[in-house]
């Protein structure tokens, strides 16, 4: 078996077998395959796709490279929540505490930012101290202890995809359907969860910038993980404007703060709790788990809803943060005093250049604008500046008049203001009649 020849037939379009996948992969991983044939590997699949049966395949390789995290030992429903990554997409911090605090354990791995896209970890550390990288017998206690954990992509964890997606970034081939599901899901599958919720972005800020791409996306996912023995549930959702009103890490980190006390943008709110209601749905399928609030049993998912809602106002999701942000190692004390985290020296105003409804806020322009500020990186071994980023006055369905303050810019180095004022204008666009009203949560798919 030769790695020019597995590569020409996937490069013709044919599907590989098991056997054939297995050589590469675990020949990329034991250093027997270079790069070079790797990347000549997944520019095909790029062009030529994979099959349902090829992409379980490569999800199962990725999986098996490293260890499985063991939670059978944590009482309750072991429920995650993933982002195909978006601008403004903070939910990932506010959900976790809030299902917490539900009674469900969130044992969630995630991910940093890259290009326009904001990332978790990324946020999370610009609270002084936290830490991401922790070992699994941390995590795990963790998980015991308050029942929530965030933390990063560990060695242990599926160490071929890790490696492989180092080289997709440099190699333009991240945008693919089931290399981006093969990715995901593998990490997942070794969490050691019960179920599964997804958060399939669709927009000018995501990946997949059409719902029908996103829906492809979302079914290969959802065919992966219920194959996999996980309930697994994916929702589609807009990802056209940012979500809330803050874009750069230390700012959304503030937004969240805000949210668990209860001040959150409507899109924010729902995103949040459609996402939660279907976490405890998910768990109450797979583990018989019952949500109990306010001293009755909740059935159905607007009654989740509603009780998640009650645990934000009544401080118990804020509470669980604490206990989080504490257990590894952050500051608590900046949750309490949030103007104790990095903000920028320099600000500057942009005005909106007509008057009339904001028919739209291109997300990807705004995140891309935002990663010139210092918020973002190019390549995953990129600095960024946690204090750097955007925080918008205004949004989609807003009048505006000409000269009103619409965003403010926050930032350090001047370096790319230009630049980036430039590009966040050119994804607002201004017109005489409001746009239509259009929908956080697009399609779920079971």
């Amino acid at each position: 078996m030769r790695a020019c020849d597995i590569i020409k037939k996937k490069r013709e379009g044919l599907e590989l077998a098991d056997k054939e996948l297995s050589y590469m992969i675990r020949g990329y991983v034991s250093g027997q395959i270079p790069d070079y044939q790797i990347s000549a590997m997944l520019m095909a699949v790029l062009f030529k796709g994979m099959t349902g049966e090829e992409t379980l395949s490569l999800t199962k390789l990725m999986l098996d490279s490293g260890s499985r995290i063991d939670l059978s030992g944590i009482p309750g429903p072991n429920i995650d929540k993933h982002s195909t990554g978006g601008v403004g997409d903070k939910t990932s911090i506010i959900l976790a505490p809030l299902l917490a605090a539900a009674g469900i354990t969130v044992p969630m791995v995630a991910g940093r930012g890259l290009g326009h896209t904001g990332g978790t970890l990324d946020k999370l550390e610009a609270i002084p101290g936290f830490r991401t990288s922790l070992s699994v017998p941390e995590f795990i206690k963790n998980l015991r202890d308050i029942g929530v954990s965030i933390i990063g992509q560990t060695g242990e964890i599926a160490p071929a995809d890790k490696k492989l997606y180092a080289l997709r970034d440099v190699t333009a081939t991240i945008d693919s359907i089931p290399l981006i599901a093969s990715s995901i899901m593998s990490k997942k599958l070794a969490e050691g969860i019960d179920g599964l919720v997804l958060d399939v972005k669709a927009g000018s800020g995501a990946f997949m910038k059409t719902i029908e791409d996103a829906r492809k996306l979302a079914e290969t996912m959802v065919g992966i993980g219920n194959s996999a023995g996980k309930k697994t549930v994916a929702l589609i959702t807009d990802m056209d404007q940012p979500i809330g009103k803050t874009v750069g890490n230390s700012l959304e980190v503030k937004e969240c703060i805000s949210a668990l006390r209860g001040k959150w943008q409507d899109d924010l709110k729902e995103l949040t709790l459609s996402l939660g209601a279907w976490m405890i749905e998910v768990a109450a399928k797979t583990v018989g788990f019952t949500f109990r609030c306010e001293g009755r049993d909740l059935a159905n998912l607007e009654e989740y809803r509603t009780g998640l809602a009650s645990l934000i106002e009544n401080g118990g999701a804020f509470k669980k943060f604490v206990e989080m942000v504490s257990a590894q190692g952050g500051d608590p004390e900046t949750v309490f005093k949030p103007a104790l985290l990095p903000s920028a020296r320099l600000m500057k105003q942009v005005a909106a250049g007509a008057s009339g409804y904001i028919r739209r806020m291109d997300a990807g322009k705004i995140g891309m604008a935002s990663m010139l500020l210092g918020a973002g990186r190019e390549r995953i071994t990129d600095s960024i500046d946690y204090s750097a980023g955007i925080i918008l006055n205004r949004k989609t369905g807003d009048y505006v008049r000409s000269g009103e303050q619409v965003a403010m810019l926050y930032y350090n180095n001047e370096r790319n203001l230009e630049e980036a004022e430039e590009i966040f204008l050119g994804g607002v666009e201004i017109g005489p009649q409001k746009p239509e009203h259009r929908k956080v949560v697009l399609e779920v798919i079971q």
